[in-house]
């Protein structure tokens, strides 16, 4: 039985686009405070809608007739790194979260840069809504996903073995495939627009089940218990 669902961050309880425009307005404000330069915002957000990732800064700023050297940029990834985000759950991880708190431990366990996630569980309020929170970043770099050690503390720090845990999470890419390996249920939320939506791998990289919706996850966790759960 599936006693503790562990829960991913991005795209998976809030939507990280929302994350992503929060950023660019306060490197846009700080921008122009610093610098003079107007109509950050517009441009970074048309090239990211366009799917550009990595160098948005960059192209923004050539785009502006502006340099991109790498202090600048250095400067502007500092900023949106350190901004307090506005962001919100997704109104079914709300949901969510409040209907399996009642009866099943609740775990948070997200890659990314330790003060950049901490201000987004902050910005959401969500941190009391779970029994433990392991920030992958805490152990270093090497530690991120799909690396086991988050998984292992985790599971450890709720008490579970990994046939009661399961991982929810939206990025096939690292998301899984250690949570299949160490024994536990792998779910998949599969949301129409989403970052990772038409990403498709190998089966070691993809979840035992696909949902549309948190609101999915209780059929998904019925049929588990049934042994009726197919891909």
């Amino acid at each position: 039985m599936i006693r503790a669902l562990i829960f991913d961050l991005d795209d998976t309880l809030f939507p990280e686009h929302e994350y992503v425009k929060s950023g660019f307005n306060a490197v846009d404000k700080w921008l122009q405070v610093t610098r003079s330069i107007q109509g950050f915002q517009a441009i970074a957000t048309a090239e990211f809608e366009k799917g550009v990732r990595g160098d948005v800064f960059n192209r923004a700023l050539r785009r502006l007739g502006k340099s991109d050297d790498s202090q600048l940029v250095g400067q502007m990834v500092e900023v949106y790194r350190d901004h307090q985000p506005s962001i919100n759950l997704f109104v079914d991880a709300d949901r969510a979260l409040a209907h399996f708190g009642i009866a099943r431990q609740l775990g948070l366990l997200t890659d990314g840069y330790l003060n950049v996630q901490r201000r987004k569980v902050a910005a959401l309020n969500i941190s009391h809504r779970f029994q433990a929170i392991v920030y992958s970043d805490e152990f270093g770099r090497d530690a991120w996903k799909p690396s086991a050690i988050p998984y292992n503390r985790i599971a450890e720090t709720l008490g579970c073995r990994p046939s009661e845990c399961a991982y929810i999470g939206d990025n096939p890419a690292k998301d899984f495939v250690t949570a299949k390996r160490l024994g536990w249920l792998a779910i998949r939320v599969r949301r129409p627009g989403s970052e990772h939506f038409a990403v498709q791998l190998d089966e070691t990289r993809e979840a035992d089940a696909d949902i549309k919706s948190l609101l999915e996850l209780e059929l998904i966790l019925q049929k588990h218990a049934n042994g009726r759960l197919n891909r």
